[in-house]
Formats: structure tokens, sequence, C-alpha cells
């Protein structure tokens, strides 16, 4: 009898104590935002503005995220994206996350007009914010490594969602600039971040628009009107701020209106396009990768290791002593680059440096302030790199609106350090070893665990 007793209490005791266990994992788990984060670099851990962004949200936002590829490197890519917006559904409510594959759902794919793989879609109503993972991922300080930014583009995602704020930016036509659909890639990136797109034919309205909050010039062909010219002059010394982007012409050289307008923000035309024997893409000297000087708008690109990619580059330059306005470079040339001034010389691929050619480095883009420190001007020697079929390579989009926003002083940009990840390993075992651990852990062990639970049992029987 006493020995019924004894087992019916330790069985009673046992499911209890199960029962315990199970309530408690259950209410941890209900609890949003309780968690002990032990991973060697706390990637469980959501930083204290993700956390705000989150917890003020008052409307139900989706991430969709669309998959695709089965290598290694398209596994880890999505383990971590995966991971990260599972971390931000577990701090809201209001979050929640999708995981689409585009060759089994194809209708959804192209709902949200998704053309590659690796696509996160952020949605909030009717509004959309797109990211994509190729800027999510850069090589890490060690060797084997990587740094992801995820929560920084994601949580910058939510927080353009949740802005009402619209700011109207024109770009202007009528001098044969890039037409709007080679660069519907910038436009629907400037979109998603709250800027309204316009066009503006400033000979045929004959003033900048009150509500203008920056004017851009792209890659125009020909020379702006002397009125044109002394509108913008006036815009820019005002409330105004300018993007200008400019590449090859072949009446480059007779510009007088865009130089004149360039002069007035401390910005000199070399009329020299930029010839590189040291970084270029894949060779070719007109196709070049320029180096970073440190500014906020490059810091990000330069500590990710990510390069912009300048095609036919436009040499620049600038007046240090000119008080009145402070131009910073952004990029600039090795000094193996020199500046082509033969235009015939270039169009026949017989470039060949003389006196006339500036020597390098030369700088291609600059960031202008005015003497208070307010931002006022950028000015790029390409256009090129803006075209949809290159904007997506490597940093190119990233500089670009990077460079938009330092001109609207965009102090709520969200800088959140990238995370370091140490590369996963891979390990290779034989077939034999594969037997082997299968028999040890799906076989042996159960076994062994049985055999020693039974001989205990056996054992308190006896006794």
């Amino acid at each position: 009898m006493n020995k019924w007793i004894k087992g019916t209490n330790a069985t009673v005791l046992s499911i209890a104590v199960i029962g315990i266990f199970i309530i408690v994992t259950l209410f941890l788990s209900s609890l949003k935002g309780i968690q002990w984060d032990l991973s060697k670099n706390k990637k469980y851990s959501l930083s204290e503005k993700t956390v705000m962004v989150l917890n003020d949200l008052n409307k139900d936002v989706k991430a969709t995220m669309f998959t695709g590829g089965t290598t290694a490197d398209d596994s880890i890519m999505y383990r971590d994206i995966r991971d990260m917006l599972n971390e931000y559904a577990k701090r809201s409510g209001r979050m929640s996350f999708e995981e689409v594959d585009p060759t089994r759902e194809p209708a959804k794919a192209q709902q949200y007009q998704i053309d590659q793989a690796g696509t996160i879609v952020f949605e909030m109503g009717d509004k959309q914010k797109k990211v994509f993972s190729y800027e999510l991922f850069g090589p890490g300080a060690a060797q084997g490594s990587y740094t992801f930014s995820g929560e920084e583009k994601f949580t910058a995602a939510i927080m353009g969602l949740t802005s009402d704020v619209k700011r109207p930016v024109y770009f202007l036509t009528g001098h044969g600039e890039m037409p709007s659909g080679q660069i519907s890639t910038l436009r629907s990136t400037l979109e998603g971040e709250n800027y309204e797109v316009k066009e503006l034919n400033l000979y045929k309205e004959g003033k900048v628009p009150d509500d203008a909050e920056a004017v851009f010039l792209v890659g125009p062909q020909t020379d702006l009107d002397s009125k044109e010219s002394t509108l913008l002059k006036e815009y820019v010394r005002g409330k105004g701020k300018l993007f200008i982007a400019l590449g090859f012409s072949k009446d480059l050289g007779t510009w007088t209106n865009i130089d004149d307008l360039l002069n007035t923000i401390n910005v000199k035309n070399s009329r020299s396009i930029v010839v590189e024997t040291g970084r270029t893409l894949l060779g070719d000297p007109l196709t070049i990768v320029p180096s970073y000087n440190y500014h906020d708008i490059t810091y990000d690109l330069s500590d990710q290791n990510r390069v912009t990619i300048l095609p036919v580059a436009l040499g620049l330059m600038t007046d240090a002593n000119n008080t009145d306005w402070k131009t910073r470079a952004l990029l600039k040339s090795t000094d193996k680059a020199y500046g082509e001034t033969d235009m015939t010389q270039l169009t026949t691929g017989k470039t060949k440096q003389d006196e006339n050619d500036p020597k390098g480095p030369l700088d291609v883009a600059y960031a202008i302030e005015n003497k208070d420190g307010k931002p006022k001007a950028v000015v790029i020697g390409n256009a090129q790199f803006l075209h949809d079929q290159i904007i997506r390579e490597q940093g190119n989009r990233d500089f670009a609106l990077n460079s938009v926003n330092w001109l609207q002083e965009q102090e709520n940009l969200v800088t959140i350090r990238p995370r370091e990840e140490e590369a996963m390993q891979q390990a290779f075992i034989m077939p034999n070893q594969a037997q082997w651990i299968f028999y040890g852990t799906i076989v042996a062990f159960p076994l062994l665990i049985l055999a020693l639970g039974g001989a205990i049992w056996w054992r308190r029987r006896k006794g």
C-alpha cells in the first residue's frame, strides 16, 4: 500500500511540475517584447529607436518578403531577413510578416510589381515601400564575416509609411534631360520617401513654384536659357535647393548658362571627361569607380564598402578660398586619371593625355553649403548612374537618395549600425559518417536512455 501511495504521489507531482512548466511557457510566450537574448552579437535585440517606432504604430503594417534562389548564400540571406522581420512582428501586434515564393504565387508577385527576388514590401493601407535585399548586406571587418543593416532599412521604411508629409520636388524639362521613363526607379524611390515628384518647364512657367523643396537638373543635352539660369540662381540663393547631375553632351564645351549657374555655387565645369586607369569597372577607362570622401552622404556607403559606379563622368573643380559657398568633394578619381578635353578623341575612342588635360585626382561630385552651413546643392558630374539599368548597381541608388535627404536636412533619418555576422561554416561529411550520425542519434541514444530508465525502474521495484 505504501509503495502504491508513494508511486501515486510521484506521478501526481511529476504531472504537476510538467503542467506548471507548460503554463509558464505559454504565459511568457504570450508577452510581447519579453525575451532574453543570449546570442553572441545580440542579433535578436532591437534598438530603442525601432521599439519606439513599433510601439507608436496606430495602423497595421504588413511586411511581405518575396524569396527566390536556392544557393547557400540565398538561404543565409533570407534567414537573416526572416528572423529580423519575425522580431518586428513579436514586438507589435500591429506588425505582421508573410513570406511568398513568386514562382508558386506569380499573381501575388504581379500584384506587387515584383521584378526581382529578395524584395521586401512594407504596406500600410494603400501606401507601400520596397526594400531590396542587395541593400542590406555588405562585407564585414573580419575575414569570413558580413554586415546586415536590415533593422536600419526596415525601420526607415515603416517611418516613411507613417509620415503624411509630402515634399514637392521638380525635375526640369526642355533641355534634353533624361526622360522620366529612363529614371523611373529614382522617381519611385523618391516617392517612396514621401517626395512628390513633378516636372517643370521653367522657360514656359517663368518661375520656380513656391512649394518647390528642390529642383532637379538631370542629364541635360543642351544649355539652359539665360532667364532660366537667372531664376535658378535666385532660387538657390534664397530658400531653394538644387540637385544637378551632368554628363557627356556634344555641346558640353559651349554651355555658358549652366556653367554660370555652377559658378554661382562655387563649382566649375572642367569641360573634360574623366579617363581612369586606376579604379574602373571591368577595365573600362570611362566607367570609373571613384573613392569616397568623408561626409554624411557617403559615410554608410564607405562603411559598408559599397561603391558608386559612374559611366562617362564629368570632371569638376571648386575654389577652396570661397567663403560664401562651402564646397566639399564627395567622389574623387585616382591620381592615375586625367580629364579628356578633346571630345573628338573621346568619341573616336583614341583618348590620349596632353598638356591641356587636367591631371588626377579629379573631383566628380560635390555637396555645397552656404556660409551659414545650410545644405544648398549637390552637383554630380554624371547622370547616367541614375538610369534604370544602372542605378541598382552597388551603392548608386543609396548615393542618390542620401544626397537628396541631406539636401532636405532630414534629421529623422534612421541611423542604426549594421550588425556584424559570422559567415555560416559548412561541414562536409562522407556517406558512412552520415550513417553513423543517423544511427547514433536516432537509434543508439534513445535505446540507451530507455535501457537506463528500465534499469532504474527494475532496481526500485526490487528494493
